[in-house]
């Protein structure tokens, strides 16, 4: 098939890449002259593993090209994926401008049958919305409207694309229908489904999925809190919640709160939706306020320790992305506590496997970046790990020890035993889990 991916983004970018791993031809288009300039000189310009075998093979074996031309995209695509920014507004709510604004265009340069397909994730009705544009200039035999919600977790999103838990596809018209089951089935050979249903639920069930999985994010962190309080062992309580059929394994982990560019923006526009509906959903809210405050549990912890004074303090940080295997800082934890230890007078040294770029575009000289984990520890007062990278799981505690002022480290994330880091004289504060106290820290807990 033809296909056009109208935005180059991270869901963009690989949606496009991967519909021209199974023989597609796509062209991406983007208003972003540099950017597409550097994506046809073979630069791709997000992070994510796995993805550049693919970027390079299908670019060089000409299934994957890229354009600032809209109407040189669309003219000869049988199908045209609308990839496109839904920031969240002051209010909340996501803002369309980017979709509608390319419908619009749409309406004026179809000529022939294409399904547009509303790829990003997007309020329910926003097809229809969709829709109502094209249809202001154009015959409705020309088109049909998709939404085809993105289920791809960052890190992890060619093999989420390749062998997907199911594909959601929301459509009224049994011709889009079928383009789309023929589009999707070479994804779907082991059996997975291809769910089909009407557009406002398709566009729901995106939003209800992160929702959710935020909200079981949130609880355990509660959980994890609580736990602190009562001397109980949030590891513990995982395992044996998780051991419930009903209730399965994942997203179970407690930490420093969501981020990224999906869960608080989906939930503050499922919040918006319901707001709009005149319905309350209290949960959400909770959500929310946890969210907030999780977020900043790390660096409360730390101030704590050194009783609300951090003038001339030197705390190192480890991972600044939004989890592990990414480059993408959008609502990361690391940047709420960076913020919150500039403002109390600490100097921050940092060090992420990816995500060090786009840090020092936000806060340029305001922190030292490190080449690599150990460096950053020269000197300092204690460690902060706020992401999980693999490359922090399992650190020469020796070299921690002689290069930390003293063995000090706050875990955002529980990578490390509790016996473990006591018998390497550490002290050590993690989530929801008991301190571990030693005594060569010349600090209290």
């Amino acid at each position: 098939m033809n296909i056009a991916v109208v935005g180059t983004g991270y869901v963009g970018l690989v949606t496009g890449t991967c519909f021209a791993e199974t023989g597609n031809k796509v062209i991406c288009v983007d208003i972003d002259e540099k950017k597409v300039e550097r994506m046809k000189n073979g630069e791709i310009p997000i992070f994510e593993p796995g993805l550049d075998v693919l970027f390079e093979r299908n670019t060089r074996q000409g299934r994957l090209s890229f354009t600032t031309k809209l109407d040189e995209a669309i003219e000869d695509a049988q199908i045209i994926f609308l990839a496109l920014p839904t920031p969240p507004g002051e209010d909340g709510s996501a803002d369309l401008s980017y979709i509608l604004g390319v419908a619009d265009k749409l309406s004026f340069l179809i000529k022939d049958y294409k399904v547009i397909v509303d790829k990003s994730t997007v309020p329910v009705g926003t097809s229809e919305k969709v829709h109502n544009i094209l249809a202001k200039h154009l015959d409705e035999e020309l088109f049909d409207v998709v939404s085809n919600p993105e289920f791809l977790r960052e890190g992890v999103a060619v093999d989420d694309f390749m062998k997907p838990d199911r594909v959601v596809i929301g459509t009224s018209s049994s011709r889009a229908r079928d383009v789309m089951k023929q589009l999707y089935e070479p994804f779907v050979r082991q059996g997975n489904p291809i769910l089909f249903m009407d557009e406002r639920s398709a566009e729901m069930t995106k939003y209800a999925a992160n929702s959710y999985l935020a909200t079981r994010i949130t609880f355990m962190n509660e959980i994890a809190n609580l736990c602190e309080k009562l001397e109980a062992n949030v590891d513990m309580v995982r395992i044996g919640m998780g051991s419930d059929s009903r209730i399965g394994k994942r997203f179970l982990f407690p930490g420093v709160g969501f981020g990224g560019s999906c869960f608080p923006k989906d939930v503050q526009a499922l919040m918006r939706t319901a707001t709009e509906s005149e319905y309350d959903f209290q949960i959400l809210d909770a959500v929310l306020k946890v969210n907030t405050e999780q977020r900043r549990l790390l660096a409360k912890k730390i101030k704590t320790h050194f009783q609300d004074d951090l003038q001339g303090k030197t705390i190192a940080i480890w991972g600044l992305a939004f989890k592990p295997n990414t480059d993408d800082i959008r609502e990361a934890p690391a940047m709420y506590i960076i913020d919150e230890l500039l403002e109390a007078g600490a100097k921050i040294k940092a060090y992420d496997p990816e995500a060090m770029e786009n840090v020092q575009k936000i806060y340029g000289d305001k922190i030292q970046f490190m080449d690599d984990q150990y460096e950053a520890l020269i000197g300092a007062d204690a460690l902060a790990i706020v992401t999980e990278w693999t490359v922090f799981r399992t650190p020469s505690f020796k070299v921690m020890r002689e290069l930390l002022k003293e063995p000090l480290v706050f875990d955002g994330r529980n990578l490390y035993d509790l016996e473990r880091m006591q018998e390497q004289g550490f002290h050590y504060l993690s989530i929801g889990r008991n301190p571990v106290s030693v005594a060569t820290s010349s600090k209290p807990a």
